[in-house]
């Protein structure tokens, strides 16, 4: 695995979508500013317009400065001369223009330069592009970015996997799930394993349960097509926070070799206990429904808070809490290690007092909170809490999660990206609910979803907004 990429020929699909402009052309920017990317590279959009590469790179400029960073003039300049489009589309069948913007690309670059291709678009258009990455030369030796969800049911993912298996080889497919590359996911790894003060409280001895929480203030008005066929469930549960669980409950890996990290990632989703469809209250924001792009009629979860077990000496009994939803109260991407209450002389000390936390949003920051001695001549006590923002380590360069992980995807470290096995067993885990869903609750905007996910967290509370 290289540290320092060499010449890359970076394609990305669906480059004038949303996707792009919100999250992947801003992360491009990124490592040029910071000096990342290599010497020798170009960036070819594509997509089914006929778009010039000078309108490409107008595109790209308005959407740096409506999603940062913003395109200051040296940097930007440099950035917009690699910038390319290939229109016409692309499948098995036509290539579009895309083979000979390639083409022109490897004169200048050699060919052995090094293909990426990132696939931002929709999941139902990852079988064709990828068979036409088959059908028109693209594959060997190439590293394919799929975004998520990959698949949309347990018979869909099988599907795709055998088809992606069949014109690339495992070693060149990076399944993306942006926060495994967020800085305090990482961090999670260096919290448990580099200090015995929380390596040793790690298990069910100790923990009270563990809550993966992230609310969202979010409507879905600009993405209600994709979203109405997705929902919360597909969006979030059986892709981020199944992840973020596994990161929390891992065993510790052999090492942080990615295979390592990889297996043991794999390996605690493999005793994932298949959810309970009665441990799960799902809820639609009202007004969804008046959305355009919202089917008639709409059942589509916006809201899911789910109670996930793991079946393993190690958290057998613990119950992972995990909530998300669109429109609610406010936004937040926490992942809260909750103790038990100690053996202790104080008769009444409340609950859920000793928490770990690490806040997923932004730079990251890790929070212990606490019981300390309130000072005087009483032995009462009080609250306490002690906050880390990440970004105030010395020295911290903390990039975005989606920089992190396409400099990982250059140099192909594949650590942070999902396996086949280990997706296989979330969509096994998944699966009961998918065929027994209940039935959407309504809730209000701005609130904290349906009343009924309060009691999930019994006999104590969700740690946010209760």
């Amino acid at each position: 695995m290289a540290t320092t990429p060499g010449p890359v020929v970076f394609v990305l699909f669906g480059a004038t979508g949303d996707l792009s402009k919100r999250l992947v052309l801003p992360a491009f920017y990124t490592l040029a500013i910071e000096g990342l990317l290599p010497e020798q590279w170009v960036l070819i959009g594509n997509g089914r317009g006929d778009v010039s590469h000078e309108d490409f790179r107008q595109r790209v400029r308005e959407s740096l400065t409506q999603f940062g960073p913003a395109p200051a003039k040296g940097p930007w300049r440099e950035f917009a001369s690699r910038l390319r489009f290939a229109g016409g589309g692309f499948d098995s069948d036509d290539p579009g223009s895309l083979l000979d913007v390639i083409d022109e690309a490897r004169k200048e670059f050699g060919a052995e330069a090094q293909m990426i291709h990132y696939l931002a678009i929709p999941p139902v258009a990852f079988p064709e592009i990828t068979r036409g990455l088959g059908a028109h030369g693209l594959a060997e030796g190439a590293r394919v970015v799929y975004e998520k969800p990959f698949g949309t049911s347990p018979e869909s993912f099988h599907k795709l996997n055998r088809l992606v298996h069949r014109v690339l080889g495992e070693e060149q497919v990076y399944r993306i799930d942006h926060f495994l590359g967020k800085e305090a996911t990482q961090q999670l790894h260096v919290t448990r394993f580099a200090n015995e003060a929380f390596a040793s409280m790690w298990s069910r001895e100790h923990v009270e349960s563990v809550q993966i929480d992230v609310p969202e203030t979010l409507d879905v008005s600009d993405r209600a097509v994709f979203y109405d066929a997705t929902g919360a469930i597909l969006d979030m549960v059986v892709t981020h926070l199944f992840q973020v669980a596994a990161e929390v409950a891992m065993e510790p890996p052999e090492s942080f070799d990615p295979n390592a990290l990889q297996a043991a990632r794999q390996k605690v989703i493999r005793a994932f206990r298949p959810i309970d469809p009665a441990e799960v209250v799902l809820g639609q924001y009202a007004g969804y429904k008046q959305l355009k792009g919202v089917r008639r009629g709409s059942v589509t979860d916006t809201f899911v808070a789910a109670k996930v077990w793991i079946d393993n000496p190690r958290w057998r009994g613990v119950p992972f809490l995990l909530r998300t939803g669109k429109m609610l109260a406010e936004s937040a991407q926490r992942v809260s290690i909750v103790l038990k209450k100690p053996q202790s002389p104080w008769p009444d000390l409340p609950p859920q007092s000793n928490v770990l936390s690490f806040s997923l949003a932004g730079n990251g920051q890790i929070e212990l909170s606490f019981l300390a001695k309130k000072p005087g001549v009483t032995a009462d006590v009080e609250p306490a809490s002690v906050v880390l923002p990440l970004d105030r380590l010395p020295d911290a360069d903390p990039l975005p999660a989606y920089s992190r992980l396409i400099h990982d995807v250059l140099i192909g470290n594949r650590a942070l990206f999902t396996r086949p096995d280990g997706l296989a067993a979330t969509w096994r885990t998944i699966e009961p609910l998918l065929d027994n869903r209940p039935k959407p609750h309504t809730y209000k905007p701005g609130s904290w979803g349906p009343a009924a996910a309060r009691q999930l967290a019994a006999p104590h509370r969700w740690l946010l907004g209760q």
